[in-house]
């Protein structure tokens, strides 16, 4: 076989692989491509240097991968608004009209895979990217080369992210599941986390035995002439990717419902797992106007489908504490299938739900789950009780711990700094930036601290040694020594940010301050009328820092003994700004922090909402919806230049 001969082949291979996988309509037996691909195979065996990038052969898997690295997407992948009923909808489509009152709406069903980013140069797959935070993720790219949907060339030239979803059918789903039954190995949840799970696979031949599809929905970096995103996709499209079922542009809002309902009454005959339709602007140019918000695009949205609602039985209910203290009810329930999804714990939220929906233990209830929302129950039915169900109690004492708990009605709270179940996350809030800001002493190593039994309680960390450390994974001497000198630098703190840091519920920074500076080191000696005194403070933060004291009074002053925190009055100098509320917004040239302290030098109080009730917003770049809310209610605003003007 001649070389051209060979790359006949391909081209002849791929375009039979084309038809099966794209198109859907296969133009040739299994057995005629089986002996194609192995002539192929056969060539590049006795030829090993002359492999062509885009041969079938690429797509078999064998490569072991020892991990996955971290890689940067050339454009962020932004998460979509949820609306969940046609109010929701209509809302957001007057949002997009106060900008243009005439536009063209581009519809698809919303698939529930997992969301992939290729990244082609010069007509070649360079990489794929999972979407991770959006904008780093995991680079996947030898899995994703052998999923047949995906071309390995494209007769397309110029750099292009071409994102969407790696799904699976609900036929294929099924099938795996019964092999890994059959082979003793756990069961994928549902096709979402088969499809994932799938694409994580360090062995490159298990992903190649996956039937994995991959539907694009959207486009990143790119440097397409067209104007509407119907245009650009329709382009996509034609370089050899699926097109989804169902594809809507249109002008009129009915076509959009009409679009929803129908995919609604075929969501069980369509292949792949769906959870709602994406709607989204077409017009480019408007897309550009409308924007971001922090998470957002504003110019598409997820109209989900409704949640699927069953009947069971609620067996028990159990308590979780979780990192901030916080205790939360949790119902066990009857196993129910729900949508391939095997549910058998659903959230109660709080216990003023449970006694507001009059829920106990034995009764029959409603669940629902819609796409990843947590299960939960939505109604109990009342008349088919028979006289043995029993009520729920609020709970006295930490179920962890045994410490007693802080009830705010709503909000039941273990307090206690060492309870087993929050100790890590009172660590993590202590060591954090608007706390004690000790430099190095992030999440994990905080988790890898308490897992080997080195940091059991925050002062703890004062306790540390340099052989402890050294003997930790990950650790070297630098690091080592720069974390004790961090720990050690962050001795003799302002008393404020002590206060802060200890993570008592509703005593945040303003309020710390405000305990600070009016009783000083004596301040866990002080009582419920005095602290009910301070402007600002409510019953709520009163009972919470009795509880806290009242739980913690010995084990802080302990503490205290090791940091020695310093107890300073603030001066305040009279300003136009003394008295007045004062919001900040956008990039500034200095930090956040720093400003926030000039201005309450100068008598202001710092909020973090803007309200009727804000004297002035000061803004730097990229100032979003707070200037936005400012203007809209006649806020004075000022920039950090007129800010700095004002204040010489």
């Amino acid at each position: 076989m001649t070389h051209e001969e060979y790359l006949a082949k391909i081209d002849l291979a791929n375009a039979w692989a084309k038809a099966y996988y794209v198109n859907d309509a296969p133009i040739a037996s299994d057995e005629e491509y089986d002996k194609l691909y192995h002539e192929i195979l056969k060539y590049e065996q006795e030829n090993p240097l002359f492999t062509d990038e885009n041969s079938p052969s690429r797509r078999v898997g064998g490569m072991v991968l020892e991990g996955f690295n971290k890689a940067e997407h050339k454009a962020r992948m932004w998460s979509m608004e949820d609306v969940f009923d046609e109010a929701d909808l209509d809302a957001w489509i007057e949002r997009v009209k106060k900008v243009k009152e005439s536009f063209t709406f581009y519809c698809e069903p919303k698939f529930d895979g997992a969301s992939l980013n290729l990244i082609y140069e010069n007509g070649s797959l360079k990489q794929a990217i999972t979407r991770g935070d959006g904008s780093i993720g995991e680079d996947v790219t030898e899995n994703v080369k052998t999923i047949g949907s995906i071309p390995l060339q494209i007769d397309y030239k110029e750099l292009i992210e071409i994102r969407g979803e790696v799904v699976i059918k609900k036929a294929d789903f099924e099938k795996l599941n019964h092999e890994r039954l059959l082979s003793n190995e756990p069961l994928f949840a549902n096709p979402r986390n088969a499809a994932a799970g799938s694409l994580r696979q360090l062995d490159t031949r298990i992903t190649a035995k996956r039937k994995l599809m991959f539907y694009p929905w959207g486009i990143g970096v790119n440097t397409l002439p067209q104007s509407f995103l119907s245009e650009k996709m329709r382009f996509v499209y034609h370089l050899g990717f699926l097109q989804p079922p169902k594809i809507v542009v249109t002008q009129n809002v009915n076509d959009v419902h009409t679009l929803y309902a129908e995919l609604i009454a075929k969501r069980d005959e369509i292949e792949m797992m769906m959870d709602g339709m994406v709607v989204k602007v077409d017009d480019v140019s408007l897309q550009e106007e409308l924007g971001y918000t922090v998470k957002y695009p504003r110019w598409m949205v997820a109209f989900k489908f409704p949640a699927i609602e069953k009947v069971t039985i609620l067996k028990d209910i159990t308590l979780q504490v979780g990192r901030t203290g916080v205790v939360t009810p949790v119902a066990e329930v009857e196993a129910v299938n729900i949508e391939g999804v095997v549910v058998e714990r659903a959230t109660l939220h709080n216990f003023d739900e449970i006694e507001r929906k009059d829920i106990r233990i034995g009764d029959s209830v409603i669940i629902i789950r819609s796409g990843d929302v947590i299960p939960k129950i939505i109604k109990v039915l009342h008349e088919r009780r028979n006289g043995t169900e029993k009520s729920v109690e609020r709970p006295l004492v930490c179920p962890v711990c045994g410490s007693e708990l802080l009830d705010d009605g709503a909000l039941i709270k273990c307090q206690n700094l060492s309870c087993d179940a929050r100790v890590v996350g009172a660590i993590i809030h202590f060591a954090s930036k608007k706390a004690l800001n000790i430099d190095g002493l992030g999440d994990k190593i905080v988790e890898q601290l308490y897992a080997q039994q080195l940091v059991l309680h925050v002062k703890d960390l004062y306790a540390l040694r340099l052989d402890q450390l050294l003997a930790l994974e990950g650790f070297k001497e630098k690091k080592a020594l720069n974390l004790l000198e961090a720990i050690e630098q962050s001795k003799g703190v302002s008393l404020e940010k002590f206060i802060n840091a200890l993570g008592i519920e509703h005593i945040g920074e303003v309020a710390a301050k405000k305990i600070a500076r009016a009783f000083g080191l004596e301040w866990l000696e002080i009582g419920y009328e005095q602290i009910i005194a301070l402007e600002g403070f409510g019953e709520e933060m009163a009972k919470s820092l009795i509880e806290f004291i009242h739980v913690n009074k010995q084990e802080t002053y302990e503490l205290m003994a090791i940091i020695k925190p310093i107890a300073s009055k603030l001066e305040i100098t009279e300003s136009v700004f003394t008295g007045k509320t004062v919001v900040l917004t956008g990039s500034m040239s200095k930090p956040r922090d720093e400003i926030k302290e000039m201005l309450e030098k100068l008598g202001a109080k710092v909020s973090g909402s803007v309200s009727k009730k804000t004297d002035f917003v000061i803004f730097g770049e990229e100032a979003g919806s707070k200037l936005d809310k400012a203007m809209e209610l006649g806020v004075k605003t000022l920039s950090e230049n007129e800010l700095n003007e004002m204040i010489l």
